[in-house]
């Protein structure tokens, strides 16, 4: 039953200050949220985050630096992966690739007790730009269901197919270790680490094709997901993660960019004015899905720093997280610091002593390996915290100086209640988080018109969801 409580504005100001210095604590799980979080690469940690906990910290562990290597060499070994190379040469083109990282997640879903299911998902692409001709495509998926609420799924993804200088060269080389044999490795490696375990929510790790001649393999598996209304809740692609080196030589070896838009590609011009009209720009739920990165990646466990960026993608180019944003699906892009353009997409070759090409020798495996334990524990905590809050609403039918909240109660059987978060709107990050319960309704003693709020869930294992962002209602 829905309840309606109340804070006033001197319990505000008590909550912001212990909730500013340690965090709130949800109604059981006092246990989970004692211990103060790590301090992250950069130094500064938002209020709602998530310390790693047991289960975390032994699974970031089991991340093997060496069989990242051993993926990113393997891929690269094929010659090339170009969308249009051979599919049925058994040692180069990207029919060779795709079976190899099949049978590798088949070897690894033999650990799961049956939990884990992989498949390849294909279909032909009719004539397009860049594909000339009647084209197979195929993603690698697997699977692994969830034991409690497996109809909601996160979904991370690298893509296997390579390029060279020319987007339409389909026999000469390409190793595509950089570009994007490192984001599969990341994905293969979480797959492997994680196929023994039961995540509570449905984790989908994905090899896609069709990249580099425009998102194909994507767009046709954010498209099956839809048409299957799959409550995707949040997806995750790892491109160009290879390397934390700039093209003049700088490097920045424990910062991965997690690209994010705003205004949601998916919303009509209607919502978006709605979004708009009250500020809600940078509350869109992949900023949402940025900031928990952050609350539980940015950290000593991981030795990384999430830099965040506010915008959909790199110009000029755009990642496979665009075919789920496109599909209304939360959805964000990893990326290395700086790109060093001279090894990407470039044709393999020594020119005045210097060597070029997209070549493992480029890549620095311990950082591939950080990048995995970013990703890793997103999806882990993503998986094992409950669901977003759906339909959460700030009322405005009434000229008031407090802030009523409305949502719909999750329907997880550890679901021990909900926090309210807010922060001025000139604040990138959440400061402030007040428990209230297991309640479906709230009001908070501070003007709507003055700062931002969201509304989160926590299990009894002190586990939270992102912050779902309230839109108004009448």
């Amino acid at each position: 039953m829905a309840q309606h409580g109340g804070v006033g504005r001197r319990g505000v100001l008590a909550a912001v200050a212990t909730t500013a210095a340690a965090g709130a604590v949800a109604p059981g799980a006092a246990a989970a949220a004692a211990a103060p979080p790590e301090r992250a690469a950069s130094g500064r940690r938002p209020a709602t985050a998530q310390p790693p906990g047991r289960d975390l910290r032994r699974l970031l562990k089991e991340i093997d630096r060496d069989r990242i290597e051993e993926t990113v060499r393997t891929l690269a070994s094929f010659g090339t992966r170009h969308t249009l190379s051979s599919q049925d040469d058994p040692e180069r083109g990207i029919g060779a690739a795709r079976d190899w990282i099949h049978a590798r997640m088949r070897e690894y879903a033999a650990a799961s007790g049956g939990r884990m299911t992989v498949e390849l998902q294909s279909y032909v692409q009719q004539p397009a730009p860049r594909i000339p001709s009647p084209t197979r495509i195929t993603n690698i998926v697997a699977t692994l269901r969830g034991s409690v609420a497996p109809e909601r799924v996160y979904v991370v993804s690298g893509h296997y197919d390579s390029r060279a200088t020319d987007v339409m060269d389909a026999t000469g080389d390409a190793p595509g270790a950089d570009d994007d044999a490192s984001g599969v490795a990341v994905v293969m490696e979480l797959a492997r680490v994680m196929a023994g375990r039961r995540p509570a929510a449905t984790v989908v790790f994905a090899a896609v094709a069709g990249e580099e001649q425009g998102l194909y393999g994507a767009r046709h598996m954010a498209g099956r997901f839809r048409a299957a209304g799959t409550d995707v809740q949040a997806m995750f692609t790892n491109d160009i993660v290879g390397s934390p080196t700039a093209d003049d030589g700088s490097r920045d070896p424990y910062t991965v960019r997690l690209f994010a838009e705003g205004v949601p590609t998916s919303e009509t011009e209607e919502q978006a004015a709605v979004r708009r009209s009250v500020g809600g720009e940078n509350d869109s739920p992949s900023r949402q899905l940025a900031r928990f990165v952050r609350d539980v990646a940015d950290n000593g466990a991981t030795g990384m720093d999430v830099r965040v960026v506010h915008r959909r993608d790199r110009y000029l180019r755009g990642g496979d997280h665009i075919a789920f944003l496109e599909q209304g699906y939360p959805a964000a892009r990893f990326t290395e610091p700086a790109e060093d353009f001279a090894h990407q997409h470039q044709d393999v070759r020594v020119e005045d002593g210097r060597q070029y090409g997209d070549l493992p020798e480029f890549c620095d495996f311990d950082y591939i390996t950080r990048v995995a334990r970013v990703n890793a524990a997103a999806l882990w905590t993503l998986a094992q915290a409950p669901g977003t809050p759906a339909g959460a609403t700030v009322l405005t039918d009434e000229l008031t100086n407090s802030t009523e909240l409305v949502w719909k109660r999750g329907s997880e059987p550890d679901l021990a209640g909900y926090e309210v978060v807010w922060r001025e709107t000139t604040e990138p990050e959440w400061t402030h988080v007040i428990a209230v319960g297991d309640t479906t309704r709230h009001t908070v003693d501070l003007s709507k018109d003055n700062v931002f709020f969201g509304v989160r869930a926590v299990n009894r294992a002190g586990n939270r969801s992102p912050v779902a962002f309230p839109l108004p209602s009448r």
